[in-house]
């Protein structure tokens, strides 16, 4: 069973600046290294469910010199070869916009499009804005730790290790040359007691591939056994959270039929269908980052933020990026884990967003499916999620463009709005959160006590809003009642008078 997940790394530090990232684990450096601290704020995971079949894929986005990188990963069984496998780190790029928060900028519809073409004026609020406009057994040498089996995958050389005690596994990463944190030997201690197998992948220098900046790109490693348990130990990984900061964590999961939840946190749902300024479309990471963490402290420990829950085959409304493809599916372990190979629709890709600390977080997390959820599409009620029949949820924000040419005819239509471009945030643990909330919101958010300018998502402007044009010159009819009312009062008043008069005569 599945105890535990987590990652140590390991890595030459040639520089005093490094960024490095990897799936819920803590990082250490050789002794050779120059001590430069090694601070994991940032990770990403992809968990693949159904029954008691599992797959695991960890995200490592390591910036620095890769002379010497190594991940130490618990699992629950000694892996084979043909459990681990190297993956594109494209695939995270294309899950991450794919799920990431949107913004979607609309522009009112000509009010007298319906009196100029003959039609009803509606605009295109349905529309659906196209992708991208707007995817060997030996020995331990006296530690009580065992080699179990050795193999190279992509740029990794694999060694799996059973370990009795966890001084013993410090003792002997010590001892092969790896920098230990302070603590790491008690935060071991219970994935050792539980008698997980430690899988370290070490990377081989002259394999890695480095991109356009000279920066190391490291392959996703992909995980495939069996367990019993739904949990993400990630715990460990605080070992290396920055200093006063909070480690950020997006997971990915996709299961049969149903979206997935925190077993053991408390669960929310990011605000959605908000109308925003248009100045926040430049501030929109920003913005985002401070939504999310006023979502967050609503609850007093950590918790879970859904972002995104639909269908694989779809890839939400407007879309921002293609659909996963069932390769993609398979490369992220559906051709294990699925049996019978169930289609794109049948299964449900999730998104859960949280933010810890040491204090926040006293427990790995665990999952568990959870109902079908809504909101974030045109047509939604602004501000809040809903149940639903089918999961169709993503957390999405609009910038209203409105009609700015002349409005002439005698019925303007207002209020008619046309997808025109959308933008995503990505990169989530980066922004600067120093954005006020109520600054940038039209829309209610009521979960929040935020009120915003406006009571109703996308609405029309009201008359006092239209341009002295729309009104028109004043009603003359109108004026020609008060005229006849106001000489009939007359003339009452002076037969009444002259009534008065020869009454006293």
């Amino acid at each position: 069973m599945i105890k535990a997940f987590a990652v140590l790394s390991a890595a030459v530090v040639l520089s005093a600046a490094v960024d490095a990232r990897a799936g819920c684990g803590f990082y250490t450096a050789p002794l050779t290294a120059s001590g430069a601290a090694l601070v994991n704020d940032a990770d990403q995971v992809t968990l693949v469910r159904d029954g008691t079949r599992f797959a695991l894929t960890m995200s490592t986005n390591y910036k620095g010199p890769a002379e010497d990188f190594a991940m130490i990963i618990p699992v629950p069984v000694v892996l084979k070869k043909e459990q681990v496998k190297t993956l594109s780190p494209a695939i995270f790029t294309h899950l991450e916009k794919l799920t990431a928060p949107r913004i979607v900028e609309y522009e009112e519809v000509d009010p007298c499009a319906g009196e100029k073409e003959g039609g009803s004026g509606k605009g295109g609020a349905d529309g659906v804005t196209k992708p991208g406009a707007v995817g060997a057994t030996g020995g331990g040498g006296g530690y009580g730790v065992k080699v179990e089996a050795q193999f190279v995958t992509g740029e990794y050389e694999i060694v799996v290790l059973s370990a009795a005690e966890s001084d013993g596994l410090e003792r002997w990463l010590k001892d092969n040359k790896y920098k230990i944190p302070d603590g790491a030997s008690a935060a071991l201690d219970p994935y050792v007691k539980q008698q997980q197998k430690f899988v370290v992948a070490k990377v081989d220098g002259k394999k890695v591939h480095h991109d356009a900046s000279g920066a190391v790109v490291l392959s996703p490693l992909r995980f495939v056994y069996e367990t019993q348990d739904f949990r993400l130990p990630v715990r460990l990984g605080l070992l290396n959270a920055p200093k006063g900061g909070k480690q950020d964590l997006i997971i990915y999961l996709l299961a049969r039929d149903k979206r997935m939840e925190a077993a053991n946190l408390p669960n929310a749902t990011i605000a959605t269908n908000v109308d925003v300024q248009p100045e926040t479309v430049k501030a929109f990471p920003r913005f985002y980052a401070a939504l999310l963490d006023a979502t967050l402290a609503r609850s007093p420990g950590a918790s879970a933020a859904l972002e995104y829950a639909y269908p694989a085959s779809l890839c939400g409304a407007p879309c921002v990026d293609a659909p996963l493809t069932a390769d993609e599916i398979d490369k992220l372990g559906g051709d294990e884990v699925f049996e019978g190979k169930p289609a794109q629709h049948q299964l449900v890709l999730t998104r859960l967003h949280t933010r810890f600390d040491q204090e926040t977080l006293k427990e790995d997390i665990v999952f568990r499916a959870a109902d079908p959820i809504a909101g974030g599409a045109d047509g939604d009620p602004g501000g809040e999620a809903r149940s639903s029949n089918a999961n169709a949820f993503q957390a999405r924000f609009a910038v209203r463009h409105p009609w700015k040419g002349d409005i002439s005819c005698k019925s303007p239509v207002r209020g008619n709005w046309r997808p025109s471009r959308s933008h995503q945030a990505v990169d989530l643990a980066s922004p600067a959160r120093d954005v006020t909330l109520a600054a940038h919101v039209v829309s209610p958010i009521p979960a929040l006590g935020i009120t915003g300018t406006s009571e109703k998502f996308g609405a029309a402007p009201s008359a006092r809003e239209k341009p002295p044009h729309v009104l028109g010159p004043p009603d003359s009819s109108l004026q020609v009642k008060w005229i006849v009312i106001a000489v009939g009062g007359i003339a009452l008043g002076a037969i009444a008078l002259i009534a008065l008069r020869s009454r006293r005569s």
